[in-house]
């Protein structure tokens, strides 16, 4: 395909102008990429079949979905994929594939919407585009069942990743995805991209979770485009890697449509993960809610930055931004930075963030319940992720993230409580 190529040459081209961010720029100021710049880090020769189906159930710590789309270290694997008994209408299948079966259909959504243009990494992903997960829902088509995208990488020493990934909900359909990225435990490097398409009318439930190695770099962008009349609920969840940034983008560029934006982020050691998220209102009469969480353990950091445009002739906009952080040691650390962009004065914004240790009433009442101190903050900080996660209205993914989050806990140190 030409204009494939000619994407990919676009694409590198626009990443040899800007190379790598820094954080003398104002959107990377917290988050320092040096160590990727310099990690030397290679694509690799394909090898989907290195994993076997115990280790892949193990390092996607979910139910056994079926459907679902797996790639290995970036490659489609179809020994691990199981795609039966999805309804007429629906196409999942690798990009690879769609690019030859459905042209049309790719070539008009893909690099769309995540700009390379504009981010350095969307660029360098774009530039190595090899092979990434499409899922279609064609007009009226209607199906709850969660489909699966696992991403999950091999743990091979100094391999760069660039998975992609595509999901088109055409008008009226209703659809529910749950992308999963995961590795084993090694020094690697992922860079992906998600595109999301919500049409007129249609409906989405989109679960991204990031549970990659804690040596691993994670770095990806999310961007979604919303048409008249649509709803796309979205989570974003990051419990793995070592450094992770996750840039969220979201267009509301119909009247009516309603977007849902949460996340949460449980980390512990060096751990460190950056949230960027962007929801543009460009149409009159939409709505959007955003509500990230993030726990922090040991010397982990979090970063939330988040920007609601409201554009010239948007009226009657309702949006709402909170990010909430609770700080579990003395050395925990969260940078929180919501922005409001307004050019219309007919609209409702709102936004806030919190930062502090676990509450102390909550914590003597427990206490004074025969609770130790250990078991008490659990509890206490389960309820605080468990809040995120409740919002998930898949309850095939909600019972996956729950289970994950207890895991995830399990292993947090719960040292000595900040002053």
């Amino acid at each position: 395909m030409h204009w494939l190529g000619a994407l990919r040459k676009q694409a590198i081209t626009r990443f040899s102008q800007v190379g790598f961010p820094s954080t003398h720029q104002e959107d990377w100021r917290f988050t320092n990429v040096q160590s990727i710049a310099e990690g030397a880090f290679a694509i690799g020769t394909p090898a989907p079949n290195t994993l076997s189906e115990a280790q892949l159930n193990e390092l996607a710590g979910t139910a056994d979905h079926e459907p679902r789309l797996v790639f290995v270290d970036g490659v489609w694997s179809a020994a691990l994929s199981r795609l039966s008994g999805l309804p007429r209408g629906v196409r999942v299948e690798s990009l690879s594939h769609a690019v030859l079966e459905t042209p049309e259909i790719v070539s008009r959504h893909l690099a769309r919407y995540a700009k390379y243009q504009e981010n350095s990494f969307t660029a360098l992903s774009t530039a190595f585009l090899r092979d990434g997960a499409f899922v279609h829902f064609g007009r009226d088509v209607e199906w709850d069942h969660p489909i699966q995208i696992i991403f999950a990488a091999s743990g091979s020493e100094g391999l760069a990743i660039y998975p992609r990934c595509l999901v088109v909900v055409e008008e009226r359909a209703k659809a529910v995805v749950q992308e999963l990225h995961t590795g084993a435990a090694g020094r690697y490097f992922t860079n992906a991209v998600t595109e999301v398409v919500v049409s007129s009318g249609a409906r989405l439930e989109h679960c991204r979770i990031q549970r990659d190695a804690e040596d691993a770099y994670h770095v990806a962008t999310t961007q979604s485009h919303q048409g008249p009349d649509s709803v796309l609920e979205s989570c974003s969840v990051a419990f793995g890697a070592g450094l992770s940034r996750h840039d969220v983008g979201a267009v509301l560029d119909g009247p009516g449509a309603y977007l849902t934006l949460n996340g949460l982020s449980v980390l512990s050691g060096r751990q460190h993960a950056d949230h960027h998220t962007v929801i543009d209102h460009a149409q009159p009469h939409c709505e959007s809610h955003e509500l990230f969480n993030g726990v922090f353990d040991e010397q982990a950091r979090g970063v939330f930055n988040g920007r609601i445009v409201v554009r010239p002739g948007a009226q009657r906009t309702d949006s709402k931004q909170t990010n909430n952080n609770l700080l579990l040691s003395k050395e925990a650390r969260a940078d929180s930075q919501p922005q409001l962009e307004i050019y219309a004065d007919d609209v409702k914004c709102t936004h806030g963030a919190t930062l502090g240790p676990l509450d102390d009433t909550s914590m003597f009442y427990l206490r004074s319940r025969g609770i130790d101190v250990r078991e008490a903050r659990k509890l206490l900080t389960y309820g605080f992720g468990a809040d995120i996660v409740g919002r998930v209205r898949s309850e095939p993914i909600r019972r996956d993230l729950n289970r994950m989050l207890v895991d995830r806990l399990s292993r947090l140190p719960m040292g000595e409580m900040p002053s």
